[in-house]
């Protein structure tokens, strides 16, 4: 089983985050990135560590952060199969 189908399965889904931030050299533009990475909804640790790792490490500062979280594998979604149909 792959490492995302395992983190799926824990409960994380996909968050994706637009992030606007400042261009250090000219504040008054901004700069758009997409950021994307498997999360756990409400508390997005995730999410957290890499916006505290960017505002200690990089120079750009934040000017807002807009991001969608959709869990893609839920309890509902799987069912028991009760027979095989083969064929040919």
């Amino acid at each position: 089983m792959t490492n995302d189908m395992e983190l799926q399965l824990k409960g994380y889904g996909l968050t994706t985050a637009q992030i606007l931030y400042r261009m250090p050299d000219h504040p008054a533009l901004l700069q758009s990135y997409i950021w994307q990475q498997y999360d756990i909804a409400p508390d997005f640790p995730e999410m957290h560590s890499f916006l505290k790792f960017w505002q200690e490490k990089l120079d750009g500062p934040l000017h807002s952060v807009r991001y969608v979280h959709r869990k893609l594998i839920s309890a509902t979604e799987w069912r028991a199969l009760k027979g095989e149909l083969i064929l040919h």
